[in-house]
Parts: C-alpha cells; structure tokens; sequence
C-alpha cells in the first residue's frame, strides 16, 4: 500500500502473483488528515477584520463554545475574561471562572494571566499561568478556544 497525493492505492488481493499496474489497483480518496490551521477557517469578514487591526492591538476569534465566530478586540493595556457580568469578555458558562484570566499589552505584546481559575488557562493546548502570545495561539478559557491574532504582523 502506498500513499500518493490524498490516495491510499492497495493491490487487488487476487492478483498477488503479478506485479501491480494502475489497471490491478483500487484507489480510495481519503478525507484530509486535519481541516488546518485556524487560519484556514477564517471567514472573509474575520480576515479583513484581522487585515485592519493597528499595530498595538489584537483580536480573539472564538471557535468554539455559544460564542462560537465572536470577535473580542483587545485594544487596552489589561483586558479581564470571564463569567462575570462585567468583564471585558464575558463567556457565560460554569466552566469559566468569574475572573478567569487577564490579558496584558505592553510594548512587546500580549500576555495572559490566569487568575487563579478553577479549570486553569491553556494555551496551544498546555496548562499556562503566563504566557507571551504570538498570533494563531489557541487560548482555552474553560470550554471556550480562542484564536490570538495580533495586529501589525
């Protein structure tokens, strides 16, 4: 069995005794091994969005949980996520701790904080208690995965 450009090509099992020709194969087409990179999910809207953004700020795309496609702005120098009211971002689920994370800019960037949440911060899918963002980090926030895009990249 070989693979070849997204196909799979295995001999017929009668016919071992030959050697193999495209007439003696069956070919099977195989989905895609992953659906890519988030960026490859953007819509239009998100990428211009993204294409806007000035120098000294970010956006976080959300991709899954109910606000799944929100755009959350990150345009101060602190920005708090999460279950309370009056968060900055607020992602309503029990899964999120009232002040959950906080999110800082400084002249080298985004940084995020947990704030000793319950479920803890990850980011690229590893438990963080601070981390330097760079634009496609995944960021999970209780049930919440969002995508970091920085401006001015």
């Amino acid at each position: 069995m070989h693979r070849e450009e997204g196909l799979v090509t295995e001999p017929n099992d009668h016919q071992h005794s030959a050697p193999e020709s495209a007439a003696e194969s069956t070919s099977i087409a195989l989905p895609p091994a992953n659906t890519g990179p988030p960026e490859a999910n953007l819509s239009e809207q998100d990428i211009a969005a993204i294409s806007a953004l000035p120098k000294n700020s970010a956006l976080l795309i959300a991709h899954t949980g109910a606000n799944q496609g929100a755009r959350f702005l990150l345009d101060k120098d602190e920005t708090i996520v999460g279950r309370h009211p009056e968060a900055d971002i607020f992602l309503d689920d029990v899964t999120v701790s009232r002040r959950h994370v906080k999110i800082n800019r400084d002249e080298r960037g985004f940084d995020v904080e947990d704030l000793g949440s319950l479920n803890g911060t990850y980011v690229n899918h590893d438990r963080v208690d601070h981390y330097t963002l760079t634009t496609s980090d995944e960021v999970q926030v209780g049930k919440f995965r969002l995508t970091f895009y920085s401006g001015g990249d």
